[in-house]
């Protein structure tokens, strides 16, 4: 299990906050976090179970964007609450289409930005974790420190 540690101690150590996650797979593989002070998506770029840390591509997110992506994120965090309350099953999940008509409507709009261009950075994603809920409003549970790809 990783070291669990306060928000301070994460931001005194250079993590930077993680607002969504579109995808997971043995770790973060695409979402979007804070790089550089400004929210950036994420993309994982070379994947390998010996690296404690994974190399993913990075590009900046536009305002308009993140206010999109933090509504979809949104949606998505209500629905995980009300599957681990019992209250809703994996059929519910918004991310199956015809479950949530403003979720359906924001996929497509979100979709091009989602695609890492051309010029998008190679970083090191390094792993910390807080103690709060694993998904939740305002991100999820871990943070990344970003350093330069080797």
């Amino acid at each position: 299990m990783a070291e669990v540690w306060d928000t301070e101690r994460l931001i005194a150590g250079g993590f930077r906050r993680v607002y969504a996650e579109f995808e997971w797979y043995d770790g973060p593989r695409a979402g979007l976090a804070d790089v550089d002070g400004r929210p950036h998506y994420f993309q994982g770029h070379d994947y390998d179970h010996a690296d404690e840390c994974d190399e993913y591509l990075v590009w900046p997110a536009s305002e308009a964007a993140v206010v999109l992506e933090r509504e979809q994120w949104a949606i998505f965090v209500r629905w995980n609450q009300r599957s681990e309350a019992g209250e809703a099953g994996p059929e519910s999940h918004p991310g199956h289409g015809g479950v949530d008509a403003r979720y359906d409507e924001l996929t497509p709009l979100l979709a091009p930005h989602r695609q890492p261009p051309a010029d998008a950075r190679r970083l090191i994603g390094e792993l910390g974790f807080d103690d709060g809920d694993r998904y939740r409003a305002d991100g999820l549970d871990y943070w990344f420190r970003w350093h330069p790809a080797r």
